[in-house]
């Protein structure tokens, strides 16, 4: 399965410190969430923005993870394994391993993040407006930081998504950041106040 990416470098020809991968939600593609690149205030970092692999059947020029239209997922079959199998080339394609990468994503992202970032050892996940696709399994533990923010007022994912979300990788005693907000389903200043300091926590900072 071939994902077509948008690489976003550091500023002014700075070696990067680390790799950020943010994954688009449902109906976007990668040229969407790329915007948010320069506004993060991270130049000292690589971005990377995956189109899902899907087109989206009702949004022109829209992506998808995989079908939201039945509660069968059609296509996560194919592009979990296709996604994990991407992830795992992206070390000796940056020169970055998973240990020094951030992986994050929005809506439908987020919960790709959630799901197929379990099975690599990142830095960090960031579920943004996410929410579970998976049936939760009992692992012993699972220490990888997560930030997880959502909405209150978010009626595209139900908040209390992001609450199982949250039991389930606290249940795992895994370093949860979990933040509600007085928002809907988007991606405000406040946030990007979030993401930013996150990264900063968990992949080398600039001297």
């Amino acid at each position: 399965m071939k994902f077509n990416a948008i690489t976003v470098a550091p500023d002014q020809g700075k070696t990067p410190l680390g790799l950020i991968v943010l994954m688009h939600g449902w109906g976007a593609n990668a040229e969407d969430l790329a915007t948010l690149a320069p506004i993060l205030d991270l130049p000292d970092y690589q971005f990377i923005f995956p189109d899902a692999p899907f087109d989206h059947g009702q949004v022109p020029g829209g992506r998808a993870w995989y079908a939201l239209e039945t509660m069968s997922y059609d296509g996560l079959s194919e592009s979990r394994p296709g996604l994990q199998q991407w992830l795992g080339t992206l070390a000796e394609k940056t020169g970055f391993p998973p240990e020094q990468t951030i992986l994050g994503g929005f809506s439908q992202g987020g919960a790709m993040t959630l799901d197929v970032g379990r099975e690599l050892p990142f830095a960090g996940l960031m579920s943004l407006s996410g929410y579970l696709h998976f049936s939760p399994d009992a692992r012993e533990n699972y220490t990888t930081p997560v930030l997880m923010v959502h909405g209150r007022r978010d009626m595209v994912v139900p908040l209390g998504a992001a609450r199982q979300a949250r039991d389930y990788f606290q249940g795992l005693n895994a370093p949860v950041q979990y933040h509600e907000l007085d928002m809907g389903h988007e991606i405000p200043p406040t946030v990007w106040q979030l993401i930013r300091s996150f990264v900063m926590e968990n992949l080398p900072k600039p001297d």
